[in-house]
């Protein structure tokens, strides 16, 4: 659900939405994301002064308040 979210999200904003991609890995009680994108659009992504990526992360944040687990969100290159 979380992942769709950020994968469907991370599209909107990417010049090359193909080439976006999330997986997950989920250890205890905090779940990392890793999100993959081109190297064009992992500034964007990440926003000024990491904007754009807090902002994710506050939208998921009310997901932990949900369910009790805790999210972290990495963004790479492919």
């Amino acid at each position: 659900m979380i992942e769709d979210f950020v994968a469907a999200y991370a599209r909107l904003i990417a010049t090359y939405p193909d080439d976006v991609s999330v997986s997950t890995f989920e250890g205890g009680e905090i779940t990392e994301i890793s999100l993959y994108a081109n190297q064009a659009d992992v500034g964007k992504l990440i926003g000024k002064e990491g904007k754009m990526i807090g902002a994710i992360k506050t939208v998921i944040s009310g997901c932990k308040a949900k369910d009790g687990i805790s999210y972290r969100i990495n963004v790479e290159s492919t």
